[in-house]
């Protein structure tokens, strides 16, 4: 920096003594004010003037304008050098660490290590994942259940409905009554066969069978029927859907196992399916158009239970080609030996029927 500055003051000195240099050529009176004084002093002073303006004046006036040249150029290279941005300093290289410092603590060793044999590829664990279709469920709380008693005595009255072929060729009752009143009215009971072949109850639920009025269809251009029909029925293996939308009424039907009844050459539209929106409160009452309603939790229950465990072979139920209907009366298809017919199917078995409890007890008595 001390060098810098006494640079810039000779530069100041050096460019002040040109500048007025320069201003005396420049300054046309003052020229001819130093002419006329050179013309008035005696001959030998102005010889010996003239020869000192030659030989001393000249070569150092020539001189001092070279040396502030240089001085101004070698300023300007200097003051051009110092704002100029400095190249950053290398450290000078560290010789290498015999073993690279420790940057964190490693981490604590699995307690209990596995040891494993060599090429083993390593076990990888997955990230725990959300429950999955085949996760346990329960069945929705029942506010209303039936009582042991109640239930032994659907039981008895199931067992007296049954024909010896359909009692041993199906694994799996669901007893459902549409009754609008009495201990059975709108409920579901789920009789599971053993290995001993007695029936126990597994579940009991309340449904929402039809109402079992005339209604306007969705266009309001027909009048349509709302009853659930009574009587035996299979499961169709080829209509079993986890979502559904009914195309009669344009309703949701999640979880719809459709019945394998044909009517008059048409196959039904009625089905066991979870209630939605609404609908699930008004289960406990009549409330469909047909189909036969289970709370969400209880329709996802059994749609899973029959699906995994009810797979097989069943007996055809009797079909009238006259009319063109499948008998629900609980007969079933035999060959010409007498052999029942099988087909692909659920060994399960729904029987409906519009009784409410009452007027079975009575008649047991």
């Amino acid at each position: 920096m001390a060098g810098l500055r006494t640079l810039s003051v000779l530069y100041l000195l050096g460019a002040s003594a040109l500048g007025f240099g320069l201003a005396v050529q420049a300054h046309h009176p003052w020229a001819m004010g130093a002419k006329q004084a050179a013309e008035a002093v005696p001959p030998a002073i102005a010889t010996a003037a003239q020869t000192a303006n030659r030989t001393v004046i000249q070569p150092a006036w020539t001189w001092t304008v070279k040396s502030i040249v240089a001085l101004r150029d070698r300023a300007v290279a200097e003051f051009a050098d110092w704002m100029a941005p400095s190249a950053p300093k290398v450290a000078a290289a560290k010789p290498k660490p015999s073993a690279p410092p420790k940057l964190r603590p490693s981490l604590p060793t699995a307690p209990n290590p596995v040891a494993k044999a060599p090429g083993t590829a390593p076990t990888m664990e997955l990230a725990q994942q959300p429950e999955t279709e085949n996760a346990p469920l329960l069945p929705a709380p029942d506010t209303t259940p039936p009582s042991p008693g109640e239930v032994a005595r659907v039981l008895d009255h199931l067992k007296l409905s049954l024909t010896r072929e359909l009692y041993e060729n199906f694994e799996l009752f669901l007893y459902v009554s549409k009754a609008d009143r009495g201990p059975w009215h709108q409920r579901m009971f789920v009789f599971a066969k053993q290995t001993s072949g007695d029936l126990t109850l597994k579940y009991s639920f309340p449904v929402s069978t039809g109402r079992e009025v005339l209604m306007p269809n969705p266009d309001g251009t027909r009048m349509w029927k709302t009853d659930t029909p009574t009587g035996y029925f299979q499961l169709d293996p080829e209509r079993v859907y986890k979502r559904y939308t009914s195309q009669q009424w344009g309703h949701k039907m999640p979880y719809a196992m459709f019945f394998s009844w044909e009517n008059e050459g048409r196959q039904t539209g009625v089905a066991i399916h979870s209630a939605v929106g609404e609908d699930v409160a008004l289960l406990g009452n009549r409330a469909s158009a047909g189909c036969v309603r289970l709370a969400p939790q209880n329709a996802e229950l059994l749609f899973r239970l029959i699906k995994a465990n009810y797979r097989g072979l069943t007996p055809l139920f009797a079909y009238d080609r006259r009319t063109a209907t499948m008998s629900k009366e609980g007969l079933l298809m035999h060959d010409k030996e007498g052999k029942l017919r099988y087909a692909e199917g659920y060994k399960v078995l729904v029987l409906i029927e519009n009784k409410s409890g009452d007027d079975v007890i009575a008649a047991l008595f």
